[in-house]
């Protein structure tokens, strides 16, 4: 019977997932990893780039109804909401060493020129996209009037 416990023991053991028994990354870690591409918190970078367009879509609403608006929002709880997921797919372990690495010459020079980097890929791939789409449809096209 102690025969059967070990070789359930040392089953289950080879088998537990490695997330399973490695130590979940801490809120405060994972903080410490959203605010390194910025001195503003994610809710706070995210607000300042929604605030443009929302400027555009009610052009008529005064400077003090934008600091008034913005006084009021809560930009900690996106961080918060998000915590969980990168909680989900990372350990302490993960998330100390890609903070460690943050903060060597290279993590900081790609912290410096990712935007730039997303910035421009994003551009490229809205250019494929299109050009994609368009070959798509003239295809389509084509196949319609030779059907006919």
């Amino acid at each position: 019977m102690n025969y059967l416990w070990t070789i359930c023991f040392v089953i289950g053991t080879v088998f537990t997932p490695y997330s399973a028994v490695a130590k979940p990354a801490s809120a405060e870690s994972v903080k410490t990893l959203m605010h390194a591409s910025g001195p503003d918190s994610l809710g706070m970078q995210m607000l300042n780039r929604m605030i443009p367009s929302l400027k555009k879509m009610l052009p008529q609403a005064p400077d003090s109804f934008w600091t008034d608006a913005v006084s009021e929002i809560d930009v900690d709880e996106v961080e918060n909401r998000i915590i969980p997921v990168y909680q989900k797919y990372l350990t302490e372990e993960d998330i100390q060493a890609i903070n460690a690495f943050y903060n060597t010459p290279a993590g900081k020079k790609i912290i410096k020129i990712q935007p730039n980097i997303v910035r421009e890929s994003y551009a490229i791939g809205q250019e494929w996209g299109k050009k994609t789409a368009q070959k798509i449809l003239l295809k389509y096209q084509e196949q319609s009037i030779s059907k006919q």
